[in-house]
């Protein structure tokens, strides 16, 4: 059974399948050791953080972004259920600056959300890492827009990907934007930490001056998006000859 708060319980990690064989486990090690595996190499930060379903903000669940900057406007980041080894892979989050946002179309722009009031409100933390050495990262990022698609939802259940993909969004402080106490209470304890406490060292943190009205499109329009499939002819070209 799902857990109901947003939480995965520890038999609901592992998908169905056959166990590792050693075999497997030293075709691993070895491909590891031969190859670079250069783009995992470079994700170089932990986030934790919290998501809202899109076309369902009562669905919320915990992430954990593990992050690659490819430069000081663009980042990458694989998305997971937990910090565990066996962790599940559920999804992708793109993370741009306030200028790059500007240039999307308006179109562009409805699939994207604001991070100032994830990070202001303490809900984003970089686990085990001194607030005071983020400080800086933390106030860039919250000018930051970010797109999020969960391919794999863990949270009604689901022991594979089923499905299409679902648009993710971001805590805001509106009603419906809050992430429930009880996510929050057991993030903070298992890193011993306190959202609380991180808003209010936040609390002089600059702010964006505008944050785009065509991000969290749902808060002005009370609408979000879903995701459908329709069958289409496909382009079939001649082969080569």
């Amino acid at each position: 059974m799902a857990a109901t708060d947003g939480t995965v319980g520890a038999g609901e990690q592992i998908p169905p399948g056959k166990p590792m064989s050693m075999e497997q486990h030293m075709l691993d090690k070895g491909a590891q050791m031969l190859q670079s595996l250069k783009p995992i190499n470079h994700m170089n930060q932990h986030v934790c953080t919290f998501a809202l379903y899109g076309h369902d903000l009562t669905r919320q669940i915990e992430t954990h972004h593990y992050v690659t900057r490819t430069n000081q406007d663009f980042l990458q980041c694989a998305v997971y259920d937990s910090h565990q080894s066996n962790a599940r892979l559920i999804g992708v989050e793109y993370i741009i600056s306030d200028k790059i946002f500007e240039t999307l179309s308006p179109d562009e722009q409805k699939l994207w959300h604001s991070h100032a009031y994830e990070i202001k409100s303490g809900l984003w933390v970089n686990p085990r890492v001194p607030e005071m050495m983020m400080n800086q990262e933390l106030q860039n990022l919250a000018k930051t827009y970010g797109k999020f698609w969960c391919t794999w939802q863990t949270d009604r259940g689901d022991k594979l990907p089923m499905g299409l993909p679902a648009l993710m969004m971001s805590p805001q402080a509106v009603k419906e934007g809050m992430i429930k106490p009880e996510l929050v209470a057991k993030r903070d304890a298992k890193y011993n930490i306190s959202r609380d406490d991180l808003m209010k060292s936040r609390v002089e943190m600059a702010e964006p001056e505008w944050i785009n009205p065509q991000a969290d499109y749902w808060k002005q329009h009370g609408k979000g998006f879903a995701i459908d499939v329709e069958t289409t002819e496909m382009n079939k070209t001649a082969p080569f000859p």
